[in-house]
């Protein structure tokens, strides 16, 4: 992910079992632990039912507290409004930067948004169908299916020159990044642009089956990226190809 956060940062982990597989957890872990350190860790539903099986057979490895919510009417659970009551405790209650909610249910939404205009950071995993609201109203999103697997770039398909190109959302995202924070000659760190994306939406390049930024950039024939070394440091740094960037105004 990008934007790591101090190693020691405190994250809550809140999840929706009733819309999440129980076999990514280990990436969910493993990918939060880059943002610091997972103190409070929740799973809601009702246990009673057997989807919720494969939860129970990770809650004791992964040290999950299973929240037991009974069906209030058949046919529709409590548990969305009991994490939603956690999530509202732990922000008053609790020193927490990070929240992290796994869920593909679009309910979550305006807690999302509420925990962000607090100054927490969301982020959220899902499933490729999880609605558009609640993926953008996340700092983050990662999916927990094929389409959010991160794949070697080298050899990976998972979306051609022309899908990429296609998708003009993340191409007016790139295209900006680069543009807000290129030199006289168009070249622009790539760190920065990283920055610049992530404040712009949930951006995250494995998304798009990529490991770094700069394949994803180098995947792309309307951006050049290119390596500069300085003191044994090397850094990327990327810029649209000539006829594709517009010329920036000096003075």
């Amino acid at each position: 992910m990008n934007g790591t956060q101090s190693p020691h940062a405190s994250i809550a982990l809140l999840i929706d079992a009733d819309n999440a597989p129980a076999s990514k957890i280990d990436f969910i872990i493993s990918e939060l632990a880059s943002h610091g350190v997972v103190n409070i860790r929740k799973a809601y539903g009702n246990w009673k039912k057997r989807t919720l099986a494969g939860w129970e057979k990770v809650l004791h490895d992964y040290a999950i507290q299973p929240v037991q919510h009974f069906d209030i009417v058949k046919g529709k659970n409590a548990t969305d409004m009991a994490l939603l009551i956690e999530a509202m405790d732990i922000l008053y209650t609790k020193d927490v930067q990070t929240f992290c909610l796994v869920s593909s249910d679009c309910d979550f939404t305006p807690i999302c948004l509420r925990l962000r205009a607090d100054g927490k950071r969301v982020i959220g995993f899902g499933s490729a169908k999880t609605p558009e609201p609640f993926i953008n109203s996340c700092t983050h999103f990662l999916y927990l299916d094929e389409k959010g697997t991160t794949k070697d770039s080298s050899s990976q398909q998972s979306q051609s020159t022309n899908e990429l190109k296609g998708n003009t959302k993340l191409m007016n995202t790139l295209r900006s990044a680069v543009e807000a924070t290129q030199d006289e000659d168009g070249w622009a760190q790539l760190g920065p642009v990283g920055s610049r994306i992530n404040n712009q939406g949930p951006f995250d390049h494995r998304t798009y089956g990529f490991r770094k930024l700069s394949d994803l950039f180098g995947a792309i024939d309307l951006f050049e990226v290119r390596t500069r070394s300085k003191g044994g440091v090397t850094t990327f740094q990327v810029r649209l190809k000539k006829g594709k960037a517009k010329k920036k105004a000096k003075g």
